[in-house]
């Protein structure tokens, strides 16, 4: 059963929707559904956190996260 979706759209979008229509061939609701596709190809899909950098960077210091001698200390105020 297809949905149905209503939406507002000022001038300017209206007139690039009525360009679409005219330049493809396409329904408006055609352009409507290629154009939200797009958009989601676009999103990552609920891809798992990451830390910015991680990894992007060297110390120059090959044992720093493992070193008892070098974390002493870490973390605390």
């Amino acid at each position: 059963m297809p949905d149905t979706v209503q939406a507002r759209l000022d001038r300017q979008s209206r007139q690039k929707l009525d360009r679409l229509v005219r330049r493809l061939g396409w329904s408006p609701s055609k352009v409507v559904r290629e154009g939200i596709r797009l958009l989601a190809a676009c999103q990552p899909d609920d891809a798992p956190k990451r830390v910015v950098g991680l990894g992007k960077f060297s110390s120059g210091v090959s044992d720093l996260g493992s070193n008892k001698t070098r974390l002493k200390g870490f973390g605390r105020r």
